[in-house]
This record gives structure tokens, C-alpha cells and sequence, in this order.
């Protein structure tokens, strides 16, 4: 059936569907007849975007429904009806989407939706949407409603259009504005009930009834919170809309008066009542203002309320009523001039339990909807989950939505701000235009700590200017074995590597004793995850399908406090503001406890990391991870809390959360002293962050995210990051006059080069932000490049060849090798290896997260490039592909031969990988000569700047020695080179120069 046909005129309704005594009584009352949406009876196909279609969806690959258009002699409306089967575990259901191609529908002139639905009496409750705006109806809004199958055979379900509330926890991508105005329809999805095997049946979709005013007109007001100084006045705004902006068909009345609250009438303010018209034929978005003076009384007083109630007629009424607020004033807590020690104190002596239990909550911006909970539940905390962005994702958008959700605090008691965190581990990653640096593993590749804290600097100021003031990064992981999702989340392998990048602490937070905290372009930085996540073994993880991630790390107290621990000494000392607990189980072996999740390790959380390290700083769980614990949730809550977690990221959860924790205060299971220990700590940051002077976002630095000058840093690290494995006959760097044949799938590609955790939580391929790809970067090198992604393109006459392979993003434990995952090239780019090096001299690039196992295609390879995940600024690859820069990248971690090699790391007894670590070739410099003299004095000279304290020229004479011994060795990279090779950059790392260089020597007399 065309398209068109589904908005039918009256007079051909009227031949198709025959009226019933209802419908025509209505029609004769001056209601629009019914507007058929779907038949069923194959007029809409089984379809997908863009045409116009009905298509199924689901969790995973058994949880969409089984669809077809069945003949039901019992069919309510025509011969067939849809039906299907379901037996959901996750989610599923079914959408008909109107066809993109097409301009969207107008339903504004009804009253609302029905439809027939089967019966089967089987209790589910089963979600109907509706989808509005957006550029179709994948990039729309969800308005959602719901009804139970509590019946047996057809039903005509009918729900009028105020039914639907908003979707806040669904990311659409553009032509939002949360209203629905119902001119631009994309059609209707329905989700199935879970946990039922079931059958269903629905015919006869269709638009109803007339849409009376209060539908198409709606009253607000420009804010749900009204914060004045006392004795100052207050200007509520109050805007009638319509939908389309027509004027008003009719008159709108507002009566107005203050009532309630916990200010007192007459004292606190003057009250104040009266009506407000708009008349027939009034504008859409006319305003009027409503004044609430309040009043001096000269006495020290917590925040007060003056509810503001409004009686709208002849319009929809806001959806809550507006609140002025009297500031909190006179009292310790409010003066800057203390301590911040005798501001915690006054303030916490103030509150309630349940203000207490409120600062240890954190919640997702998607559970809070326009933030009303934030008040009623005294939250101390919001959070951006991966991809959880405002729409539109911009800089202005993100200020807004946070000052939003800050507003609504300044109507709790003592008015105690939100603290508003994110992941912006490789920069601000969740918004769309910020600077995107490599991920850690790169940064750890570059050797360059200033470097690092200069990443960390940029990615401050970016997420400072929306409005974020704390950074749930940096993952301070030693990975220990590549096959974990998460191995580019770390810096690398060696502990003393992670140790040396914590510089990027200082470049988000600023100086360590936090003084720097309140400025406009630092924020609170996060140390996780606390302790092992890294060394969980293969096979370990209980959590769905991973196979590595949120598994167990089974090691000694020496290894655990050489490898795990030794980061989180640095962290603390360098000022860490909070810690993040991992979501892995530790076994200590011989303490007879086995794997216990980290959340529930008091020993570590509240007898290391708070106790012998002395952290200052608060520990925040995990996303649910307190989920993960034994026992009834009271016990996940109790076992936390008492393990030094001082608040909780539940995100949706949050209200059981705060009330469980009450009740397990109440009655004795968990201290007002741990409590109150816990509250101390998330106000004292918050304190340290200026939040209670400046609550709202300073976007003062907005214009320099994505700055060239950010940039700049970003192009810095992505050449610093690059890893030359293998250079045979000079093939790197490029030459300009070269004609270069390029290909493999990920030369251009932005989301492939910026990997997982970005824009979204596991990332996506294609182009999702700004930035340059590192085909682009080599065309604005100024190369002569021919581009084929398959290598499909002719081969011949070209000088050389660049092939640029690896992984498609991914995040955490969805990375994991076996789930999905490997560490080897796809098919396709194997074949563009062999093809394009088979032709001509090459290079091959890997853009990936983790080493990948190509050892059997190294010998037609001449030149082979580790590029990790490098960001958006793939000039900064082209830099050291065409000379701008040399090739200075050390490998961070070990790159194996094969996987049973793994796990495989430095300092391990038996070591033959393919490459070691700390391998890495140089461009535009020569190795040294002389050999094994050249050793001994540069062993001489590091001895000397060893005893001197001398630390730049004792690394720079161990790197002239690296580079005698890589010529040397070439590619003949035996054990008897590698371990030796590898155990001199652990040496290096720790400042024994000396040590390093006869290592060296001792891989050089091997090689």
C-alpha cells in the first residue's frame, strides 16, 4: 500500500472501513473520522530504514519476536491481523517505522491511538511507543505507555495522546525538543512482556477522536527552581505553547498562590495570588511574570521553599510545580574563609540521615528525568554513563543539562551541589567535536610523561567548560594479558611504566594538594580500578559472555604489591581526589579467603588504600557493581559500605539504594560513624572543587574544545605514540615525491582509529565525531596517495605500498578475545597485506587496542607499525609516516608470537615473543657505533648520572644503547636478546640507569 494511503480521506474511510453508530455520531459532533495507521493486511511490509516497514528487534539473537500476517476469520478490521511468538530473556519487540524518504506524519488532530489486541490473560505488561521528531524514526524521541494483557480475546486498547511520558533513557540524534508535538510522527514500536513464553495478536492501528486544547497547548514555566537571595525577589516566567506555534483557539487561564513549603507566609515572604490570561488568539510563546518577594529576618537560616502552585484551564498544566527558594545564609559551612576541615564538620553536623545517605547516592542523567528526584532524594551525584549525552551532544547543551540538574539541588536544604562525573578517558569522549587523545595504551607508548600530563591538561579544560567537574579516569591498570577488552584502558604491562605516566593526574587535577581543584579548567580525577583489574586470569570472568574482564587476579602479596598496588602509591601521593574499585575479584594466595570481589574487600579499600596509604580522597563503586556481591541486596549495601565504598554508583537503582542504606543504619547493621566518615570525604572534594561558590558550569573555556591549540597535544601524542616493530631497506619514513597505494580497513576510518569509549561506550566504525583520518593526514602531508580499502584498485606503478589494518571498537569486557573477539587481522585485511605487499615495498600499520598476532605474514612485510588507537588526529601519524617527525614509540607491552604465549610479560622467566617490550625503532637517527666499547662507556656514564641524580641524561644514555643493540639485532629477536632486551626498560623506568645498560650489553652479545 503507498504511503499516501495511509492518510486516506474521509470519503475513502468511509468506503474502506464502514462507520460504526460511535464513529459517526462522533464525525456528526465534529470529530474527525479515524485515521488508519496499520491494516494488516500487507500493505506495510516486513521492512527496515529507510523504506517504510514493520521490523522486529531484541536483546540478542533469540529475544526479537516471530512475525507474520496471519488470516484470522475472527480479525476485528479486514481478513488478516499480525501475530507472532516470543520468548524474551533481555528485551525485544517489533517497530513500523514510516519511511525516511517520505515527510513525516501529522497526528496532531486526534485525541490519541488505539488498536486491537488479542488477550492472553498472562499478567505481562506490554510497552507501546510512539515516535516523534528527529530526521526519522531511528533518530527520534520515544514517548512511551504501557497496558497489561490482564484479559482474554480482542480488546480494543485506546490511549489518548497526554498518556505518553518521555523516554529519558533512550539517545536519540538529533530534532529533539521534548515536546510531544505530534506534527512529525514515525510511527510506533511495541516491547513484549519478559519472561514469558507467549503468543500475540494486533490488528486495526488507528488515530482517534478529536485533539481538544489542552493537547495542542501546554503552559511552563523557565525554570522548576527559583533560587534568591533573602529579601530579594523572584521572577517566575510563565509561557503558553502551542504545538506548530498557532496562535491560541481558545482562552488560557493561570491562577496563581503561594501556599506550602517550609518558609513561613509573612515572614519569609509575602504571599501572593491572582490570575494570569492569555486570550483567545494569543501567540504562541507569550510570557507573563509572576513576582515572590521575599523577606529579612536577619537570622542564620538552612534553604526554604515557597511552592508556587498553578491552576492552568484551557491548557496542559506544568508538569510539576515551580519552587522559589530562599538561600541558605549566615551559617559556618557557607564561608569560604574557613577551613575546609571546619566547613565539612558544621555542615555535616546539620544533616539528616537521609541528606547523609543522599551525598553517598549517584545516579545516571537518564534515570532523573528533568531532576525532580535529585531534591526529593537529597542525590549528592549524576552521572554520564558511556554515550549518555544530551541531544544536541554540543558543549552548550551539556552546560545546560548539568546547571539544570544543579539547579534542582539549590532546593534541598543545604543546598550542597552536585558533583557531575563522566568517562573522558582519552578526552572529553563522550561529546561530539572535543579532542580526542590516543587511548592510555599509546600514552604509555610515547615514554613521555610531560607529554602525558599535557593530554591530561587538555581533557580537564575540555570537560570543565560543560559543566563536568569530575573525571572517572585514569584506568591505572597494569595489563597483564592482551586478551582482556580493557588492555588499552592501561599504559601497559610494567608497573613502573603506569607509574611514570600518573603524570596525567597533575594535567586534570593540577597541583597534588588540590588547591588547583576549583579552577575553570581542572576537575577531580578517579584512580581505577582498584586493585588487580589488570591480572585477571582468562577464563575467570562470570559476567555474561566475558572471558577475562570483571574475573579473578590470583596472586601473592609480593605480586600484589609489585605489579597491582605499587600505581595507586603514586596516585595517592600525587593528590588522587577518589578511587574506583574494580568490579574483578581478588585471591590473595595463602590468605585462605579465595576470590573476593574487590567492592566487598575492606582489607584493601579501608586497610590499604585508606590506612597504610593514607588516601584522603573518596571511593566510588563501579556502575551497579555492588550488584555483583553475595546475598540479598541489604547485604550488597551493608558489605560495601562497611568496605570503605563512600558512594555508589546505582545508577538507576538509586532510591533503593539510599533507603536500604537508611534502614541499615536504623537498625545498626552499618555505623552513622562509617557514614558519616564517607559523607566527610565527598564534601570535602566538593568543597576542594569550589562548588558551593560556583555551582553552575563556567564555560568560559567552551570555545577552545577542539582548539586547534588541543589539537596541537593530540597530534603531539599520536606521533609519539607510534611503535615502528620493523623497518627492512629504509621503507619509512615516506618521501613526498613517492607515489603511495594505500589500503586496509582502517585508513579511513575515525571511529576505528578512535576505538571504544568514544561518543559512545563501546565506540563505533565510521565518522562519529571531528577529526582526521590517517588518509587524510597523509594527503595533507603533501603525499602523492592512490586510496583502495580493499586493495580492489590496480597495483602497479607504485613506489609503495601502506596498509593500515586492525581491530573495530569495542569496551570492556565485550572486547575480550573468545567473546567474540581475536587477536588476529579479518580475512580482509590479511588479503590486502598479501596483495599490496606482494606488489611493492610495505608498510603495514596496525590501529588497534592490543597487540595482534601477525607473525606469519612479517616476512613479506618491510615495514611494520604498532598505532594503537592514536584519536582524532591522524596527521600526527602522517607526521612520522613522511619525516616530520622520527618514530620514537616503545612498545608498553610485549607482542607475542602467538596467543598461547599468553599471558606474557616482562620479567617473566621464559620470554620469546616476537617483540619485546620497550622494542621500538627510530627514524632521522643514527645508532651509535663501536660496539661493545661504545656499551662500556655509556655503562660508565650511566653509573655517574646515576650517583649524580642526573635522571634526563641517564635515560638519554640508556636510550643510545637501545638503539646500538636494536641495529644489532635486526629482526632476529631471540630469547636470549628479548629478556635481557625487555628487563633494561623496566630498569630505565626505575632509575637504574646503570643496571639497564648492562642488560643491553648482555642482549647486544646475544643478538
Amino acid at each position: 500500500m503507498p504511503r499516501t494511503a495511509l492518510l486516506v480521506s474521509t470519503a475513502l474511510l468511509a468506503a474502506l472501513i464502514p462507520l460504526s453508530a460511535a464513529d459517526a455520531a462522533a464525525g456528526a459532533a465534529g470529530e474527525p473520522a479515524p485515521t488508519p495507521v496499520d491494516r494488516f493486511e500487507g500493505e506495510v511490509p516486513f521492512a527496515s530504514q529507510p523504506a517504510e516497514g514493520i521490523f522486529t528487534w531484541g536483546s540478542d539473537s533469540d529475544d526479537p519476536p516471530a512475525l507474520r500476517f496471519a488470516d484470522r476469520a475472527d480479525a476485528p478490521e479486514g481478513a488478516k491481523v499480525l501475530s507472532g511468538t516470543y520468548d524474551i530473556s533481555g528485551y525485544g519487540g517489533f517497530t513500523h517505522d514510516f519511511a525516511a524518504t517520505e515527510p513525516a506524519h501529522d497526528w496532531s488532530a486526534h485525541q490519541g491511538i488505539r488498536f486491537w489486541w488479542d488477550g492472553q490473560d498472562n499478567g505481562g505488561k506490554v510497552a507501546f511507543e510512539i515516535k516523534d521528531g528527529g530526521a526519522n524514526g531511528e533518530a527520534s524521541e520515544l514517548w512511551t505507555t504501557s497496558f497489561t494483557d490482564d484479559f482474554s480475546g480482542w480488546k480494543q486498547i485506546e490511549i489518548p495522546f497526554t498518556d505518553f511520558v518521555y523516554r529519558t533513557d533512550y539517545q536519540p540524534v538529533g530534532g529533539i525538543d521534548h515536546v510531544l508535538g505530534l506534527t512529525q510522527m514515525w510511527g510506533y514500536a511495541v516491547t513484549l512482556p519478559v519472561g514469558i513464553q507467549g503468543r500475540f495478536a494486533m490488528d486495526d492501528v488507528e488515530l482517534y477522536g478529536k485533539a481538544d486544547q489542552a493537547l495542542r497547548a501546554s503552559v511552563g514555566t523557565d525554570a522548576a527552581v527559583y533560587p534568591v537571595r533573602e529579601g530579594g525577589t523572584a521572577a517566575v516566567k510563565v509561557t503558553v505553547a502551542t504545538t506548530g506555534s498557532a496562535p491560541l483557539d481558545d482562552p488560557v487561564t493561570v491562577a496563581y498562590r503561594t501556599t506550602g513549603g517550609t518558609a513561613d507566609a509573612g515572614k519569609d515572604y509575602a504571599p501572593v495570588s491572582g490570575t494570569l490570561t492569555f486570550p483567545a488568539g494569543t501567540a504562541s510563546g507569550a510570557t507573563r511574570t509572576i513576582e515572590v518577594p521575599t523577606l529579612r529576618d536577619r537570622s542564620a537560616e538552612p534553604a526554604e521553599t515557597i511552592p508556587l502552585n498553578l491552576t492552568v484551564t484551557g491548557a496542559k498544566a506544568p508538569a510539576e510545580t515551580p519552587q522559589v527558594v530562599v538561600d541558605a545564609h549566615g551559617l559556618p559551612y557557607l564561608d569560604s574563609r574557613l577551613p575546609v576541615r571546619k566547613r565539612v564538620a558544621d555542615l555535616l553536623s546539620r544533616m539528616s540521615l537521609q541528606e547523609k545517605a543522599g551525598q553517598m547516592t549517584q545516579a545516571e542523567r537518564g534515570a532523573v528525568g528533568s531532576g525532580g528526584d535529585v531534591t526529593a532524594y537529597d542525590l549528592g551525584s549524576l552521572l554520564s554513563g558511556g554515550g549518555s549525552t544530551p541531544t544536541p551532544n554540543t558543549p552548550a547543551a551539556w552546560a545546560r543539562m548539568i546547571d539544570d540538574f544543579q539547579l534542582r539541588a539549590r532546593a534541598t536544604r543545604f543546598q550542597i551541589p552536585l558533583i557531575y562525573g563522566a568517562d573522558a578517558v582519552h578526552g572529553h569522549n563522550n561529546l561530539a567535536g572535543a579532542t580526542i587523545m590516543p587511548h592510555n595504551i599509546g600514552i604509555g607508548a610515547t615514554r613521555d610523561p610531560g607529554l602525558a600530563e599535557r593530554t591530561g591538561a587538555v581533557a580537564a579544560s575540555e570537560v570543565r567548560a560543560t559543566g563536568v567537574s569530575w573525571d572517572f579516569a585514569p584506568c591505572l591498570c597494569v595489563t597483564r594479558d592482551e586478551r582482556w577488552g580493557r588492555s588499552y584502558e592501561s599504559f601497559g604491562e610494567d608497573p613502573a611504566l603506569v607509574k611514570t605516566m600518573e603524570t596525567v593526574i597533575q594535567g586534570l587535577q593540577g597541583r597534588a594538594d588540590g588547591r588547583d581543584l576549583k579552577d575553570g579548567d581542572k576537575v577531580l580525577a578517579t584512580a581505577k580500578h582498584f586493585v588487580g583489574d589488570g591480572g585477571t586470569a582468562y577464563g575467570s570472568s562470570t559476567t555474561g559472555t566475558y572471558t577475562i574482564d570483571q574475573g579473578v587476579t590470583t596472586v601473592t602479596r609480593q605480586q600484589l604489591e609489585a605489579i597491582h598496588l605499587a600505581p595507586y602509591r603514586t596516585a595517592v601521593d600525587r593528590g588522587i581526589g577518589s578511587v574506583m574499585p574494580s568490579y574483578s575479584s581478588l585471591e590473595i594466595v595463602g590468605d585462605g579467603q579465595g576470590p573476593v570481589k574487590m567492592h566487598a574487600r575492606a582489607d584493601m579499600i579501608t586497610g590499604v588504600l585508606k590506612g597504610r596509604m593514607g588516601f584522603k580522597g573518596f571511593v566510588i563503586s563501579d556502575w551497579n557493581a555492588i550488584d555483583q556481591l553475595p546475598g540479598d541486596y541489604a547485604a550488597h549495601v551493608r558489605t560495601a559500605v562497611d568496605a570503605g565504598v563512600d558512594m555508589m554508583m546505582v545508577p538507576y537503582g538509586y532510591k533503593d539504594f539510599s533507603s536500604t542504606l537508611i534502614d541499615e543504619v536504623k537498625a545498626g547493621r552499618v555505623t552513622e560513624q562509617r557514614v558519616d566518615d564517607a559523607v566527610s570525604r565527598i564534601l570535602t572534594q566538593k568543597f576542594k572543587l569550589g562548588l558551593f561558590e560556583h555551582p553552575y558550569s563556567d564555560t568560559s573555556g567552551a570555545a577552545r574544545i577542539g582548539s586547534t591549540a588541543h589539537r596541537a597535544v593530540a597530534r603531539q601524542a599520536a606521533a609519539e605514540s607510534q611503535v615502528l616493530l620493523k623497518n627492512s631497506g629504509g621503507v619509512l619514513p615516506l618521501k613526498k615525491s613517492q607515489k603511495v597505494y594505500v589500503a586496509g580497513s582502517n585508513a579511513d576510518d575515525l571511529g576505528n582509529q578512535t576505538g571504544g569509549w568514544t561518543i559512545t561506550w563501546q565506540g563505533a566504525s565510521g565518522t562519529h565525531t571531528t577529526g582526521t583520518t590517517i588518509l587524510q593526514g597523509m594527503r595533507n602531508a603533501g603525499g602523492d596517495v592512490t586510496y583502495s580499502q580493499d586493495a580492489s584498485a590496480p597495483t602497479s606503478g607504485y613506489d609503495v605500498g601502506v596498509v593500515v589494518v586492525g581491530e573495530t571498537p569495542y569496551a570492556e569486557g565485550v572486547g575480550d578475545v573468545g567473546n567474540g573477539n581475536d587477536l588476529v587481522l579479518s580475512a580482509a585485511d590479511r588479503a590486502a597485506v598479501d596483495k599490496v605487499c606482494a606488489a611493492m615495498k610495505c608498510a603495514v600499520l596496525v590501529v588497534s587496542g592490543r597487540p595482534q598476532l601477525i607473525g606469519d605474514q612479517l616476512g613479506e612485510i618491510d615495514a611494520l607499525v604498532a598505532s594503537w588507537l592514536p584519536g582524532t588526529e591522524g596527521d600526527g601519524v602522517a607526521d612520522v609516516l613522511y619525516g616530520r617527525r622520527a618514530f620514537t614509540g616503545q612498545l608498553p607491552v610485549t607482542w607475542p608470537k602467538s596467543e598461547a604465549q599468553l599471558p606474557i610479560n616482562v620479567g617473566d622467566a621464559s620470554y620469546d615473543p616476537q617483540y619485546p617490550y620497550g622494542w621500538g625503532l627510530t627514524t632521522l637517527t643514527r645508532a651509535p657505533r663501536g660496539g661493545e666499547a661504545t656499551l662500556k662507556a655509556l655503562g660508565a656514564a650511566a653509573r655517574a648520572a646515576e650517583r649524580a641524580g642526573a635522571g634526563q641524561a641517564g635515560r638519554k644514555l640508556v636510550t643510545e644503547a637501545r638503539l646500538l643493540v636494536q641495529a644489532k639485532a635486526g629482526q632476529s629477536l631471540t630469547a636470549a636478546v628479548s629478556k635481557p632486551f625487555a628487563d633494561a626498560d623496566h630498569l630505565l623506568l626505575t632509575g637504574r640507569y646503570a643496571a639497564a645498560v648492562e642488560k643491553l650489553t648482555e642482549a647486544y652479545r646475544a643478538a
